[in-house]
């Protein structure tokens, strides 16, 4: 075989290597001869592959530079923008869309009441439809969303953990009833359930049953779907919830142990599935970090499954989808986020990821526009067509500091996995609550450093603009959506044979108390009677029960980062003159309301509050305005803290501000933090409100407003 042209003579090792993967490429590209991969830069060879002295291939074992051996010198990332919202008609508007313009595959995001197995018509999820995703109720809504896109050509990843069972069931039908068999259908499932009991709080049942769930959809999807990715094993909110990369890399991958182990434990041959797991990363700032954690990812799977008895190479490879942060975007001076995902993105891709979305740039302030969307898809576009990064495998191989970064990570990640497996595996230390508070106490480290000013964030601690520009933003009329779905709902339930529905909801209500049968083959039989999600949740809730939570607040990390800094020591000061002035501390409760599960704001708002000298009390998840209001009443308390990020605010705070004002309450002092658009401010003050943080807010500076609001109020009584 003729192999490409090389600028230096090749070592006995480096051509040994080079004839390696030469084989392996050749197998990839089939009829095409490698020699089409070489590029020319003006007279510049270029291979598109580079070799040290390592013995490394891109291709092979353990995959450490990437699972294929020409990555994307023969096909480049697939560009899988994350997208949903409001109805499934204009969700499926935008897909076309998008399609349209040069995206390759559909990421689904579904609102918060679909997440936790709610029908649209629930009086828990007044606030929470069509909000921060699409509202999916029955087959109907998931028939529409891909109503025009064939099914059988179409990747679709579908992010969903809670009601993975009653989503993936309409999906297939919905399929079905296109015209398209099981088979055919590709693409993945989140159904990481373990992450949630860490970070993202979508769960629905505890979690031993929620470990059979992900076992049932695993073997199901081995049996009726080759072609689908029956897990996405995520990184990606432990790395929004604060977690260092190491943390990130260790609790991810020792996930996917639990799930393999759960799936051997059903008779399954993990060579037999195990080709079809898949992971997810987010992508943060630091950028060589970032490209290094992929590719200890990889490195380390491949060790793992080695372990637990793989013997296929394609089962050991660690496929990947990545996200750009979420957390590193800006409500100050957003159009920097566009400089930030670019960034993250080029870390992806050189890191070597199988799929890519790229954030848009007003995600910190609301759900990205056509605009905004526009730039996040052709930022992958440009890197894709512009930059000439596909030319070469893993560019940054051999790099010294890149393959130090890697090692450590690699050491660093085996050492908290082996403390997981001590334990018993990944559901015991979720059980334990260990991770999820080792997440918290990076968060709020990470805060602090932000806070100081150690970590420059330009726009934000530095650099600040004098006027920020209004930026536009998407609005979603909720009661719309909401009235909506309810009518679709009622038309859905009218028409059906009533018997029938129920019949199948008994029988997979008899399937999960009897623990035996499969849960999804049951819920597909459900779905074609046409089943609600809520109705296929409640069947299993009736057996499982739904998990609750236990919240805790950590204390003395956020003043750790801080030391004996004069700007704490000052506002402390301030807390401790308030508490011998009138006998006590002031005293605040953190709320989360409706079906938003995302924490880490709260979380390092009460952290650093009672590092101060508040008393805090934080609040149960998914709580109503009501509920609150009550805790509001019997802890006597002298302030409200609402944090949202998923868009509920304009109908969730009014709410809490009525359901205070009906307990005679109106002196607590409500404000309100986290992804508000500015449009929406004088909205929540004229009801209210008394302050508003945004992301990016100094959390002193949020200390030193919320205890001269609260002063204030005082003083007027």
């Amino acid at each position: 075989m003729a192999v490409a042209r090389k600028c230096v003579l090749m070592s006995d090792q480096k051509a040994k290597n080079f004839a390696h993967w030469a084989k392996l490429a050749q197998a990839e590209l089939k009829d095409i001869p490698v020699e089409t991969l070489n590029r020319d830069y003006g007279g510049i060879p270029v291979q598109p592959v580079y070799f040290g002295e390592g013995a490394e291939v891109p291709g092979a074992e353990p995959f450490t530079r990437g699972v294929r051996a020409t990555m994307y010198a023969n096909r480049p990332w697939t560009i899988r923008q994350y997208a949903g919202f409001s109805t499934a008609r204009e969700s499926n508007a935008f897909y076309r869309q998008a399609l349209e313009k040069g995206q390759k595959g559909l990421s689904v995001a579904f609102d918060l009441a679909t997440h936790r197995g709610y029908d649209s018509d629930h009086p828990r999820v007044v606030g929470d439809v069509g909000k921060a995703g699409v509202a999916i109720d029955s087959v109907e809504d998931m028939k529409i969303l891909f109503d025009g896109i064939p099914l059988d050509k179409m990747s679709v990843s579908m992010t969903m953990n809670g009601a993975v069972i009653p989503v993936l069931a309409m999906f297939i039908v919905a399929a079905e009833e296109q015209g398209v068999s099981q088979a055919k259908l590709e693409g993945t499932i989140q159904n990481d359930v373990l992450k949630e009991f860490m970070v993202r709080n979508t769960y629905i049942y505890p979690p031993e049953p929620s470990m059979r769930i992900v076992g049932d959809i695993i073997a199901y999807t081995a049996r009726h779907m080759p072609k689908f990715n029956s897990i996405s094993i995520s990184g990606y909110h432990m790395h929004e919830a604060g977690a260092t990369a190491v943390q990130e890399l260790a609790f991810t991958l020792a996930d996917g142990m639990e799930y393999v182990r759960a799936a051997q434990a059903r008779g399954l041959d993990i060579d037999k599935f195990a080709g079809r797991l898949s992971f997810f990363f987010g992508i943060g700032m630091n950028f060589f970090l970032e490209v290094s954690k992929l590719r200890a990812a990889r490195q380390l799977w491949s060790e793992i499954m080695t372990g637990l008895g793989a013997k296929d190479p394609r089962s050991k490879m660690l496929r990947t989808h990545c996200q750009t942060s979420g957390v590193s975007l800006t409500e100050q001076d957003p159009h920097n986020n566009i400089v930030r995902t670019t960034i993250e993105a080029l870390a992806a891709t050189l890191g070597g990821t199988q799929s890519l979305h790229t954030n848009s740039f007003d995600e910190a302030i609301a759900l990205p526009t056509e605009f905004s969307s526009r730039i996040a898809r052709n930022t992958q576009l440009i890197l894709q067509h512009e930059s000439r990064i596909t030319d070469v495998v893993d560019p940054l191989g051999g790099s010294y500091y890149v393959e130090a970064l890697t090692a450590e990570l690699v050491e660093g990640a085996k050492k908290l996995i082996g403390e997981a497996e001590a334990q018993g595996g990944m559901t015991k230390a979720v059980q334990s609550g260990g991770p999820k508070l080792e997440i918290e106490k990076a968060a709020a480290l990470r805060q602090a450093r932000v806070d100081r000013g150690e970590d420059v964030i330009v726009g934000v601690n530095r650099y600040r603009l004098d006027v920020e520009d209004a930026i536009e933003v998407r609005d979603i009329d909720n009661a719309k959506v909401r009235a909506e779905q309810i009518a679709l709902l009622a038309r859905v339930r009218a028409s059906r044979d009533e018997a029938k529905c129920q019949s199948m909801l008994a029988a997979l209500r008899e399937f999960a108390a009897m623990d035996e049968g499969n849960l999804l083959d049951a819920a597909v039989a459900a779905a074609r009677a046409r089943a609600t999600l809520g109705e296929i949740s409640q069947a299993m809730e009736d057996v499982f029960g739904r998990h609750a939570a236990v919240t805790r607040v950590i204390s003395g990390v956020y003043a750790q980062g801080y030391g004996d800094d004069p700007e704490f020591a000052s506002i402390a000061g301030r807390i401790e003159a308030f508490k011998k002035s009138r006998g006590r501390a002031p005293s605040i409760f953190i709320a989360k309301m409706g079906q938003d599960g995302h924490d880490r704001g709260a979380k390092v708002i009460a952290s650093a509050f009672a590092d101060l000298g508040f008393l805090v009390h934080m609040g149960d998840l998914f709580e109503t305005a009501g509920e609150v209001a009550a805790h509001a009443d019997e802890l006597k308390v002298d302030a409200v803290g609402v944090s949202s990020l998923a868009a509920g605010h304009k109908t969730l705070v009014p709410e809490l501000v009525g359901a205070l004002r009906d307990r005679e309450l109106e002196d607590v002092t409500v404000i309100v933090g986290g992804v508000i658009p500015e449009q929406d401010y004088d909205f929540l003050l004229d009801c209210g409100v008394a302050a508003i943080f945004g992301p990016g807010t100094n959390v002193l500076s949020a200390a030193f407003s919320v205890l001269s609001q609260i002063e204030g109020r005082l003083s007027n009584r």
